[in-house]
């Protein structure tokens, strides 16, 4: 039995979910389950006291089974709807059962597991940090489906329950107790259970808030202004944030408003069919696609060489105290590896260390000793990377694994600098580095299937996505992302106005306008790389040489414009004030350039995702999911696509290879898409 039934002396009811596979999920089983059982509480209601529910898992309910969900279309839709109403007619008769009911939460509850517990009188909390509770279904493009949205309306009111809806918050039980999520917390399991048990003796006969008499909404009182200011202001906001790009939290916050005006059971309906609108969108089948499936099996390991060990690092020592370098240095001593941080000053690096426990600042290459990881993050030249990587292999472990930090300088060249190549490797940071979840390894054409298992697990370790990527400049994300950024520059430079390419850029789901990412990474840096280019490769001359972008950042870098950090880019930086476009930029303006706010958006989405092809053709990425996952958070690829191979197969290989064969014809080859793409659609293979 997948929910098993247990009834003891004093008539309390034990009901554990323990579904087939490694997690509950609400399913066909759950939904047969579910039903039996509350067929057999509402059968013996005058032998039971009450009720406890909880799991045999490691998690209390993993949510929804989006192997179902993904498979719903505007073909099974009202078949789809028709579960979802049995599935909330179940809970509905679980909470008027008119025994207590308690949740014993003692795993993370997420999506339609918060959704069961949201359905019981009391709930009571494991208080432990790795558990998770909320209702995070709009960060994969759905909205709660199971009741969530209208209980959390009822229990919170409208105004407190918008965000954790919307932004889909997943909270430790201590907050998601001040959150009002829960009720109690407990120390141990046996707690949980003594509280649940003592809740039930004290409450015999409960009612949930909105079956009492007279219950409104809080905060949803007809005639009060404060509702009306809320419902007057609330989309426009909404719509600054998402740009129209994310309907998931448009319907969340149609679906709370509504609901709030309508009485508990059409609320539920409300809700349904805002969600089975969403289930059937191609937004949530992008989402639900790269952010469970891809990016799951990348965790899971899919990337990492079969057949090699499970190993864990003991100290990492990291070259340079930089922003990259301190930050690197901080994410690896909180997840409990002991750090030694070395600059060419003990002063520069106590700077990057901070008050980080565990980091430990030098400026000798002899306090490597014991390293098993050497992460060099010095500035991007080759010439000082080679001088510094020598050295701290020396006083590194003879089997230590060397890494760069590079951002685009190739792996198996940098390789040269260290007496074994095998044990080189690329690890590829985003900043700032504590908040990026993306680190990007690069496989030298030396490097051990032993030394990128071991970069892999670190990377887990430090609780970060690790994509795996073969050797090339730029290796996928920098170049990839360089195209976004020229591409905007190059639109400048033909005369489109540059407010327009980044509004049209955010509205688009870019996570940053590309003049303004121009400006953080510095047009001094983007020249460089330009350089170096040319330096190991002449023959690239005539495709970077006379690119027009770069025409335009060596006007604006020779008048002192360098970027953010200089304090003049492509936007002006006044002390304490919002930036704002240079107004100087108006020289490169034309009234009619010719180029269409539709061809603005995709000329900015489609180089990317055609040079992500390129990737995948050149063996750079082996991996959809690696390019999907690598887009989205390495260089911030609008979330809603799916990422950028993901936007391929969205929008249709046929229409994707006219559309950009239109691109080409017009604004130049670099939009020609690759006949690897062209037999793909031919056949209509999706990627």
């Amino acid at each position: 039995m997948a929910i098993h039934f247990e009834r003891d002396d004093e008539g309390v009811v034990t009901l554990t979910m323990d579904m087939s596979g490694s997690a509950n999920v609400m399913n066909a089983e759950y939904h047969e389950a579910m039903g039996e059982t509350v067929a057999r509480l509402e059968a013996e209601r005058d032998h039971i006291t009450g009720v406890v529910l909880t799991s045999a898992k490691k998690t209390f309910f993993a949510g929804g089974d989006l192997n179902l969900l993904i498979r719903i279309t505007p073909g099974n839709g009202s078949e789809a709807l028709g579960f979802l109403e049995e599935v909330k007619a179940q809970l509905r008769r679980l909470e008027r059962l008119g025994k207590p009911v308690v949740a014993a939460i003692d795993g993370s509850a997420l999506g339609g597991g918060f959704e069961i517990a949201l359905a019981c009188h009391h709930r009571v909390a494991l208080d432990d940090d790795r558990i998770r509770i909320g209702l995070p279904e709009a960060t994969l493009g759905l909205l709660p489906g199971g009741g969530g949205v209208t209980r959390l309306v009822r229990l919170l009111g409208v105004q407190p329950a918008l965000p954790l809806l919307m932004e889909g918050k997943q909270l430790r039980p201590a907050r998601a107790l001040q959150a009002g999520l829960v009720h109690e917390l407990a120390a141990t399991r046996e707690e949980l259970v003594e509280k649940a048990r003592a809740w039930i003796r004290a409450n015999p006969a409960p009612a949930q808030p909105w079956d009492e008499p007279g219950h409104e909404v809080p905060g949803a009182r007809f005639g009060d202004p404060d509702l009306y200011g809320l419902l007057a202001a609330a989309p426009a906001v909404l719509r600054k944030k998402t740009h129209g790009a994310y309907p998931a939290p448009e319907k969340i916050l149609a679906a709370a408003v509504e609901g709030a005006q309508v009485d508990f059971d059409t609320a539920l309906r409300v809700e349904a069919r805002y969600f089975v609108e969403l289930a059937t969108g191609q937004v949530a089948k992008n989402m639900i696609n790269t952010f469970w499936f891809q990016l799951n099996g990348i965790n899971a390991g899919g990337s990492r060489p079969a057949g090699v060990e499970r190993s864990a690092v003991s100290k990492v020592g990291v070259l340079g105290a930089g922003m990259m370098g301190a930050g690197i240095a901080e994410v690896s001593a909180k997840a409990g590896i002991e750090v030694v941080l070395k600059d060419v000053t003990l002063e520069a690096a106590r700077r990057g260390a901070g008050d980080t426990p565990g980091i430990t600042p030098t400026d000798s290459d002899a306090d490597l000793a014991g390293c098993d990881l050497v992460i060099e993050a010095v500035f991007e030249n080759r010439e000082l990377k080679n001088r510094v990587l020598p050295a701290a292999e020396a006083a590194a472990l003879p089997d230590a694994v060397i890494a760069s930090n590079t951002s685009t300088l190739p792996i198996t060249g940098l390789a040269s600098a260290v007496s074994d190549p095998t044990r080189f490797i690329g690890l590829h940071f985003f900043s700032p580095v504590p908040k990026m979840r993306l680190v990007e390894i690069i496989r030298g054409e030396r490097t051990s299937d032993e030394t990128l298992a071991r970069a892999f697990d670190y990377v887990l370790r430090i609780g970060k996505t690790p994509i795996v990527v073969n050797d090339s400049r730029g290796f996928y994300t920098s170049r990839t992302f360089g195209t976004y950024v020229t591409e905007a520059v190059s639109m400048v430079a033909e005369g489109v106005s540059p407010a327009l390419v980044e509004n049209v850029a955010k509205r688009a789901g870019m996570a940053v306008g590309p003049l303004a990412v121009s400006d953080e990474v510095t047009l001094t840096l983007q020249l460089k790389i330009r350089d170096q280019a040319l330096a190991d490769d002449p023959a690239a001359a005539g495709a970077l040489g006379d690119h027009p972008a770069f025409a335009v950042l060596e006007e604006l870098v020779a008048e002192g414009r360098t970027g953010k950090s200089g304090g003049a880019g492509f936007y002006e930086y006044p002390e304490g004030g919002r930036k704002f476009l240079w107004p100087g930029l108006s020289r490169y303006a034309e009234a009619d350039a010719g180029v269409t706010e539709k061809d603005v958006e995709d000329r900015l989405l489609f180089i990317q995702s055609l040079e992500t092809l390129r990737c995948l053709d050149e063996g750079v990425l082996t991996s959809v999911g690696d390019a999907n996952v690598g887009s989205v958070f390495g260089f911030g690829f609008a979330p809603w696509s799916g990422g950028t191979v993901q936007f391929v197969n969205s929008y249709g290989l046929t229409s994707f290879v006219e559309r950009a064969d239109y691109l080409a014809d017009t604004y130049g080859e670099r939009f020609r898409p690759p006949a690897s793409l062209r037999d793909r659609a031919a056949t209509n293979t999706p990627y």
